[in-house]
């Protein structure tokens, strides 16, 4: 247990960050999760309207640094293709 008084205060910063990074990261995650289950369905229309507020997750909790910059892009990147790949029939 820290004994200064600014490693104790630092301390109680720690855990109310923990908290809300925990929080945005829970909100982030079950945001990407309903996003995937309509790619999963093969909605289009629900996916490209969930794809919109997904984005609008991920650049939050870039902004906040709850995740990396670079790891927001690869989300993006990553379902947003998969949203575009749905109802293309193969091609051969």
């Amino acid at each position: 247990m820290a004994q200064l008084k600014s490693a104790i205060r630092q301390w109680r910063r720690n855990l109310r960050r923990n908290a809300i990074n925990r929080r945005n990261k829970s909100t982030l995650r079950t945001q990407i999760k309903k996003l995937r289950l309509a790619i999963e369905n093969k909605d289009k229309e629900g996916a490209e309207k969930l794809l919109s507020v997904t984005f609008s997750f991920i650049d939050k909790s870039v902004k906040k640094g709850t995740i990396h910059k670079n790891k927001g892009n690869r989300y993006k990147s990553r379902l947003s293709r998969q949203v575009e790949l749905i109802n293309l029939s193969p091609s051969k």
